[in-house]
């Protein structure tokens, strides 16, 4: 006396909710072919390069007044700080937690930057 089983639903990998995907209806693409298209892009893009300048000019200002406020302190230049010099110490160890920091901020703000232009287009849509 044989039994048949009943047949066993496949087998599925659940990984968890999709990444990056937002819920609704799928939108067309957004391209610079059409007037709004190019008005919108070209915000984002103006934005970004805003965005750009001000953390490249920041650096600058900090990182590249060093020599400056050296030349005009001379003092400074002759301080020690276990063992090494405060130019040597400021431009070699100094200056990259600065670059961290600045590089941080602005792949946050860009990224601001970019959800509030989906947003926009989101609202434009919907």
């Amino acid at each position: 006396m044989s039994e048949s089983r009943p047949a066993r639903p496949a087998r599925v990998r659940v990984t968890g909710p999709p990444r990056h995907v937002r819920p609704g209806t799928p939108r067309p693409p957004l391209d610079d072919s059409s007037t709004l298209g190019g008005v919108y892009l070209g915000s984002l893009l103006r934005e970004q390069g805003r965005l750009a300048l001000r953390v490249l000019g920041l650096l600058l200002a900090l990182v590249g007044s060093l020599p400056l406020v050296f030349h005009l302190l001379p003092g400074l230049a002759d301080v020690q700080v276990h063992g090494l010099g405060l130019p040597w110490l400021l431009l070699g160890v100094g200056v990259y937690p600065l670059l961290v920091v600045l590089g941080w901020r602005y792949v946050r703000r860009a990224e601001r930057n970019e959800r509030d232009f989906a947003d926009l287009l989101d609202e434009r849509r919907g």
